[in-house]
């Protein structure tokens, strides 16, 4: 029986998806919930399993194609039944029964998905998706531009084996998008290091004793992605992925929440002394406490006396909604752009916890695979100036949080001290709140709750 997977709503609730990379071909056996591609959401790189166990038979999009949700995206044969691919339509003089056998044929491979998150929710599309050039303008279909869309290895290379070709080379995702952008096919990149997996090394070295393209490769590719050369002037990036989901949260978040930011200087000597302790102490030497984690704790024990600043506007049912949780946002600064993975249920975890829990997700993140649930869901964020050298800026909001702190740089500064002047460390902290949610005073008191743990750690003593 053929079987038709369509590209799932990933619980994102996003339109469309692009295509990283095939992990199968045609001609390859699957097996149920075998991963089979890699596809890159306006949030994070996600693999697909398989929802069926077969032989794929048809790949529906390339790589680097944008397929709309509910498109066709794979057809598999499954053993143990006959073809109930949708058929052609039947004639205008069909009695009424054939046609209603007609609709129960092309109804049967659907019935066939399993009943997953997503997955077989949104309508049939007819036909193809449109293939996509990187400026955002349509080609032809994909079957008349196979030989503009060749890559120059594609033309001049010798074919690899059937098992080399099809098997999945072990590389990071900016690894993976780096050898798109050049046209290297990694089934041909060996790995240099002990490991083997292939680095951004090795995709240059590839590249460079690739020949020159020949004229209508070059000339995809210039219609694909212009990028800085002897002769560019500029380089036009097709706005979409990370930076046009960024773009419009930001906008909605500006006009939509009216800001209110204010700064409070404080004095943390005690706090970087706490941290400094604390990675000297062997019991702890595998945390590596840092001062961003002494932040968290802070924000998670400031958020119960000030509940306005953990709470959302819901404008549909005109309601405050207010967490009794903390999903602790933390902005990450990665290759695709920003995005602000959270910690769930941070103001459960004591300090090592979310050292721990801000390491994973800052190593998950620039690897962009960061869960699509990790990615939304948060209800107040954290962003660190500091880790670029600066003092102090002004937060956005992460809609629909009511609440962004940044952090800044800590500076050894002249200090007035119990009365006396001294060198003692210093950071900014930033508060951005939606001012229909929290007045002045409340976040005038949340910050400075936050000023007095990292000005005395002790003090988060009495907040436990």
């Amino acid at each position: 029986m053929i079987s038709e997977f369509r590209l799932p709503d990933l619980g994102e609730g996003l339109p469309e998806a692009e295509i990283v990379q095939w992990l199968v071909a045609e001609g390859d056996a699957v097996a149920l919930n075998q991963p089979i591609a890699e596809v890159e959401t306006a949030k994070a790189i996600v693999e697909l399993p398989s929802p069926f166990a077969g032989v794929v038979q048809t790949l529906h999009a390339a790589a680097g194609d944008v397929v709309a949700v509910g498109s066709p995206l794979i057809e598999i044969d499954v053993p143990g039944g006959e073809s109930s691919s949708p058929s052609a339509p039947a004639a205008e003089a069909s009695a009424a029964p054939e046609r209603e056998s007609e609709a129960e044929a092309e109804a049967e491979p659907e019935k066939a998905v399993p009943n997953l998150v997503g997955y077989g929710a949104a309508p049939r599309a007819a036909g193809r998706p449109q293939r996509r050039a990187r400026s955002g303008r349509p080609l032809a279909p994909a079957s008349d531009t196979a030989v503009l869309d060749a890559a120059p290895h594609d033309v001049v290379a010798d074919e690899p084996p059937a098992d080399v070709r099809h098997e999945r080379p072990r590389s990071t995702p900016p690894v993976r998008q780096f050898a798109k952008q050049l046209g290297v096919d990694l089934a041909l990149v060996e790995a240099s290091g002990v490991t083997g997996v292939i680095r951004r090394e090795d995709v240059e070295r590839f590249a460079e004793r690739m020949p020159p393209a020949p004229a209508a490769a070059v000339a995809s590719a210039s219609a694909a992605a212009v990028r800085p050369d002897g002769g560019a002037r500029e380089t036009r990036i097709p706005i979409r992925g990370v930076r046009k989901a960024t773009a419009a949260a930001m906008v909605r978040s500006a006009f939509t929440a009216p800001h209110v930011t204010c700064f409070l200087e404080v004095d943390v000597t005690e706090t970087t002394r706490l941290v400094a302790g604390l990675r000297a102490d062997p019991r702890l030497a595998e945390h590596r406490i840092g001062i961003l984690a002494v932040v968290a704790k802070a924000v998670c024990l400031a958020l119960r006396g000030e509940p306005s600043l953990n709470s959302r506007w819901d404008d549909e049912a005109g309601e405050i909604v207010q967490h009794h949780y903390v999903n602790l946002g933390i902005a990450a600064a990665t290759e695709r752009g920003l995005i602000v993975p959270h910690i769930p249920d941070a103001h459960l975890l004591g300090l090592a916890e979310l050292q721990g829990a801000l390491r994973e997700l800052t190593q998950t993140a620039r690897s962009g695979r960061a869960a699509p649930s990790a990615l939304t869901g948060g209800t107040f964020s954290i962003t660190n100036f500091g880790t670029f050298g600066i003092d102090a800026g002004t937060p956005i909001l992460n809609p629909p949080e009511a609440g962004i702190l940044g952090i800044g740089a800590v500076r050894r500064r002249p200090w007035e001290f119990e009365g006396e002047i001294a060198l003692r460390d210093v950071m900014t902290l930033s508060l951005s709140f939606d001012h229909r949610l929290v007045d002045g005073e409340q976040g005038a008191r949340f910050l400075a709750a936050i000023g007095d743990v990292l000005r005395e750690p002790g003090r988060a003593m009495l907040l436990v």
